[in-house]
């Protein structure tokens, strides 16, 4: 992660309109969301917010300020320097014909990858970890050939606190 990225969480009430309403803010202050992901928490109606963002440190606080004016949002925490564990899932296609499979399933095995479909000329598989971890992994794959991918964006969560 650069100096200037900044790992935010926001807990948020799940209401509709309010990803898009946060995502508005962002784009007003034009910062550039590197990811964005979102998903219920162990509270009915609470939703949790993972925003990786470009930009400075009083940028990042002033945001920080603005997204309490939306009513949802509960709370809001830079965990940039915080104690996280931070990850995110990759799913991935690749050209594989009988020839390459071994070879394949030498590199899901170095990254703990699960190969989750298999077909004629394709595998589908499915990692977790690091954002680098998850980078060197489609390194070594992409020689195969990436039919299709996507990543989730980080998830964060403190280690020390609840948030």
């Amino acid at each position: 992660m650069n100096n200037h990225q900044h790992i935010l969480v926001a807990i948020v009430e799940n209401e509709p309109g309010v990803l898009n309403r946060i995502s508005s803010l962002f784009r007003r202050r034009r910062f550039n969301i590197e990811s964005i992901s979102a998903g219920y928490t162990e509270k009915k109606g609470i939703t949790r917010i993972t925003i990786v963002v470009n930009a400075g440190d009083t940028n990042v606080e002033q945001v920080m300020k603005q997204l309490y004016k939306i009513v949802p949002v509960i709370k809001v925490r830079d965990v940039t320097h915080d104690n996280i564990l931070a990850a995110e899932v990759v799913m991935v296609k690749v050209k594989a014909d009988v020839k390459k499979r071994g070879d394949i399933q030498q590199i899901a095995d170095l990254f703990k990858a699960k190969i989750v479909h298999v077909e004629k000329k394709q595998i589908m598989m499915l990692a977790s970890g690091e954002r680098d971890k998850i980078s060197s992994f489609l390194d070594l794959i992409k020689p195969f050939g990436i039919i299709e991918m996507v990543r989730t964006g980080v998830t964060a969560m403190n280690k020390d606190i609840n948030l």
